[in-house]
């Protein structure tokens, strides 16, 4: 039998592979918002930002009203991870949140 403490558990377990995985919440923003058909969601984290944003590019169809996809978008976004600037490289070891900024217009 596992036992898995649930008192600040944020993360999911595959009892097949008895692995534990963290989790983190993606937020979108404007052109990102729009090709991801959503706001946010909430998905296992692997080990970098450039595998998440991989991930999340292949596993959504939408595009913005310009016809771009999310993998095009996310190539001209800048990115926070727990609140902090982060590159393609980053680890997403303990991360909670990352949000996923496109450049704006406007001031």
């Amino acid at each position: 039998m596992c036992l898995v403490n649930l008192f600040n558990f944020n993360g999911t377990f595959n009892a097949k592979t008895g692995i534990v995985a963290d989790m983190v919440e993606i937020h979108y923003f404007a052109a990102a918002r729009a090709a991801a058909g959503l706001s946010h969601e909430q998905t296992a984290a692997p080990a970098t930002l450039g595998e998440l944003l991989d991930t999340v590019a292949a596993e959504h169809s939408g595009t913005t009203e310009a016809g771009m996809s999310l993998g095009e978008v996310l190539d001209r976004c800048t990115f926070l991870v727990d609140g902090k600037n982060a590159e393609r490289a980053a680890t997403l070891t303990g991360a909670t949140r990352v949000d996923v900024l496109p450049p704006f217009a406007g001031g």
